[in-house]
């Protein structure tokens, strides 16, 4: 007897999960009482089921394919709906129902309602807990011990004093003292801004009654200290305020950036720690970052601040300033001005009418003008002294910012051209950074010897 092969399922049954039901319904079987039907029927697959196989593809009929699916391409461009009472996804019959839509061609398009996609729940959301905080050390460190003034000098000078030594070590290492020689010093000095007049009166103190011997390096520092000290000395003066002059008024003048505001600050917290009352005038009318900050000076100092809007008259400000200070019996005040070029006819002439405008109040005053030098501008100091000099009547020179180069030699450039006398010298941006000017402490420091104890 010839085997018969299972009838492979059509479109239909593929598409649905079961094969097609028969045009007439036969009559359900009825199991015999006390008994069960000798097999059960599987669950119907679901639609859902076949949506997660490999997608359907619809072929040519071959011979070997059953009636149904050689029927198939007759329904091409039909709708076909499910068969009534066949519920093949367990939903509701009234609910709507995926309507499948073939199209002549090899592809097939399955047009799925909302309903049927199916919904996923969003995973909760991390919860990242807080950073453990770091322990707490039981003891707190020990604070840094406070450096002296010396200390802070010669850190600050350190680039000056590396230079000068550098030179004057390799210069007279196991070497002879000649024309040669003397000529090279001269020029690492003229280098170091120390001036021509310095450089050569230092080489001619070093060649007395050593030519052509064997010098060291260490005994040629001994001689640029003292020499330079000797320059130093007349000018090494401090800035004495006269109490019997209600206010003592001083005037700070000086080109943008050389740090007279937070000089004002600085001596103005000097002149609190000796008792002094002091008033502030900020007279920098062209910057209002240059307002602000005397205002912070002010208030950390306890002084009171005298202040315009920006672009107000800086020379009514300081007569106004000046009857205040006379009002509250004040003891310094000090005038801030706006930062100009030295080489500007115009801005220099204002400073000379903000003069004119004080001695109107008081012939005497200012009772000092203080030009604030940047020591990296090095020789341009030497026309800065000049100009402001003329217009304003410089009385006294402050000189910052030397430790942020190698030409702190301009200090013993000025000195000896001008005269005038330096007040305090600053090598950091700390308030104990500026301290009165020592013309010993300085030499030895610029010469990189060690103090004396």
């Amino acid at each position: 007897m010839a085997e018969t092969k299972p009838d492979k399922p059509g479109f239909f049954s593929r598409l649905f999960g079961r094969k097609a039901e028969p045009q007439s319904e036969p009559a359900p079987q009825t199991p015999q009482a006390g008994g069960e039907p000798e097999t059960m029927p599987s669950p119907p697959a679901t639609a859902a089921d076949d949506l997660t196989a490999a997608p359907p593809t619809v072929t040519e009929a071959s011979p070997d394919t059953p009636e149904e699916n050689k029927a198939a391409p007759e329904l091409a461009g039909a709708d076909l709906q499910p068969v009534e009472g066949l519920d093949p996804e367990g939903t509701n019959p009234q609910e709507p129902q995926p309507r499948i839509v073939t199209e002549a061609g090899p592809e097939l398009r399955l047009d799925v309602t909302a309903a049927d996609l199916p919904t996923f729940e969003p995973a909760p959301a991390e919860v990242v807990p807080p950073p453990i905080p770091e322990a707490i050390p039981e003891a707190m460190p020990a604070p840094a011990e406070k450096r002296g003034w010396w200390q802070r000098l010669t850190e600050g000078m350190r680039r000056t004093s590396s230079s000068l030594s550098e030179s004057v070590t390799g210069l007279f290492t196991k070497r002879k003292l000649d024309a040669a020689t003397l000529e090279e010093l001269e020029d690492a000095l003229i280098q170091a801004d120390l001036g021509v007049p310095t450089a050569m009166r230092i080489t001619e103190a070093i060649s007395a009654g050593r030519y052509n011997k064997e010098i060291s390096p260490q005994e040629v520092k001994t001689i640029l200290a003292s020499e330079v000290e000797k320059t130093l000395a007349p000018v090494a003066q401090a800035l004495t305020i006269d109490r019997s002059k209600k206010p003592f008024v001083i005037l700070m003048v000086g080109v943008n950036g050389a740090g007279k505001t937070t000089t004002i600050g600085k001596l103005s917290q000097k002149f609190r720690q000796q008792g002094l009352k002091v008033m502030l005038a900020a007279g920098d009318t062209f910057r209002a970052a240059a307002i602000e900050q005397l205002k912070v000076w002010g208030e950390r100092v306890g002084a009171p601040v005298l202040a315009r809007e920006q672009g107000a008259d800086a020379a009514g400000l300081a007569y106004d300033a000046l009857q205040e200070a006379k009002a509250n019996g004040t003891d310094v005040l000090l005038i801030d001005t706006a930062g100009r070029l030295q080489n500007k006819a115009g801005l220099m002439a204002e400073l000379e009418k903000i003069v004119r405008v004080i001695r109107k109040f008081d012939e005497r005053a200012p009772h000092a003008t203080l030009l604030v030098l940047d020591a990296t501008v090095g020789q341009n100091a030497v026309s800065q002294v000049e100009l402001f000099q003329k217009a304003a009547g410089v009385t006294g020179l402050v000189m910052t910012k030397l430790d942020g180069t190698a030409r702190g030699g301009i200090l013993v450039a000025l000195a000896a051209k001008f005269g005038l006398p330096v007040h305090f010298i600053g090598v950091g941006e700390g308030v104990e950074d500026l301290e009165p000017f020592t013309a010993g402490d300085f030499a030895k420091a610029i010469a990189g010897l060690e103090a004396t104890p």
